[in-house]
């Protein structure tokens, strides 16, 4: 799932060389992404009315679910 979403990261924004994920494992089984890019690519990853940044989600929880598993992605700060 990390490298799935650091793919889809790095083709919406201008400098790929920036994109992080970090995964954090969960007390609960479940697994964190925490995505972080370069100050002037957040607009390009969060979208108008923060619609890309749900399509990243609903993409990632969709492939996680193939595999059983529970992902969540969080957009952070760097």
């Amino acid at each position: 799932m990390r490298e799935l979403l650091e793919y889809l990261a790095k083709g919406l924004v201008e400098h790929p060389d920036l994109v992080r994920v970090t995964e954090v494992p969960e007390d609960d089984g479940a697994t964190l992404l925490e995505l972080s890019v370069g100050d002037d690519d957040y607009g390009s990853v969060i979208g108008r009315g923060g619609r890309t940044a749900s399509a990243l989600r609903t993409v990632i929880k969709a492939a996680a679910a193939g595999q059983r598993r529970r992902v969540f992605v969080d957009i952070v700060d760097a």
